[in-house]
């Protein structure tokens, strides 16, 4: 309700006391409502009075009646009941993980693969938590989680290097790397392909980050380092250049799912090359109800869209 010089801090007891005798009719009435004693009631009453400066009940027959004065201030404190209860409900739900807001970072495969489902069934589960979604590079979605622009990243795990003690992690999905061949490649038939008999084709794979060590990694497993012939990030890209016959590239399934991009998909089951989607919150934050909810949302929809 604010302040003002002459009634000075408002109690929302007395404010709550005067409604309730507006609406009993009688002092005794509000005291039942209340389980305050009469005298109680009356004086929380004659307290209102004097910091208004006004009388605020009249006899009413046997009955008793707001004068204009308190009418003027009930009025006002209906609409910051109002807002209190508004209040009250906003944040029952936020600790119920139902209301709020969370900004995830994330790379665009785990976007498609992941937070859209999640959105879509938080939209009917929990429509008063919003979820606000920024793209980003594994690495640039850890960058603006540690900067507080984003509440969750997205990103991926590397070998076993952790972020740091200023990160909680969550292991969210196993996604396996097949290799795309370009069509009519010699080994695009060959039974139980292996990532070494690849070891002399050209490669396609970025330059930086997380994808460029996933794929030195894989390959280094298989006894050979890749010649990097073309450097891209973007999977249209990446299978289009595989397609018209530049080299090769280890491709995560999440990203070829549902691609018709003209090229040759082979899983590599004998070397089980994989790549770990992991979500990042900064420590201490993830025990705030909005943030365990889409942590236990991502959690589930990873389990149901696991690649097999």
């Amino acid at each position: 309700m604010g302040t003002t010089g002459a009634t000075g801090e408002w109690d929302l007891r007395r404010l709550r006391v005067l409604r309730a005798v507006d609406e009993c009719g009688t002092v005794t009435a509000a005291a039942e409502r209340l389980h305050l004693s009469a005298s109680a009631v009356s004086q929380q009453i004659s307290a209102l009075a004097r910091q208004v400066g006004a009388p605020m009940l009249e006899p009413y027959g046997r009955r008793v009646r707001l004068t204009p004065a308190a009418r003027l201030v009930l009025r006002h404190a209906a609409v910051v009941f109002g807002q209190l209860e508004r209040a009250e409900a906003e944040l029952a739900g936020y600790l119920h993980g139902e209301a709020g807001e969370v900004r995830v970072g994330s790379f665009a495969t785990a976007i498609t693969g992941l937070v859209v489902p999640v959105v879509a069934r938080l939209r009917g589960a929990a429509p008063g938590l919003t979820v606000r979604v920024v793209e980003a590079e594994a690495d640039e979605a850890v960058r603006l989680l540690a900067a507080g622009e984003v509440d969750l990243a997205l990103s991926l795990a590397v070998g076993s290097v952790g972020r740091g003690p200023g990160f909680v992690e969550t292991a969210l999905l196993t996604d396996p790397l097949d290799v795309a061949l370009p069509p009519g490649h010699p080994l695009a038939t060959t039974p139980g392909l292996r990532l070494a008999d690849l070891a002399e084709e050209e490669w396609i794979y970025g330059a930086a980050g997380p994808w460029r060590e996933i794929t030195l990694e894989a390959c280094g497993e298989a006894g050979f380092t890749p010649e990097r012939a073309h450097t891209a990030v973007d999977w249209a890209a990446i299978l289009a250049m595989v397609a018209a016959g530049l080299g090769v590239a280890l491709v995560p399934r999440l990203a070829s799912a549902g691609r018709d991009g003209g090229t040759v998909i082979r899983a590599l089951p004998a070397d089980l090359p994989t790549r770990r989607v992991v979500a990042a919150v900064r420590a201490g934050t993830e025990a705030t109800p909005p943030l365990r909810r889409v942590l236990a949302e991502l959690a589930e929809v990873a389990g149901t869209v696991q690649p097999q």
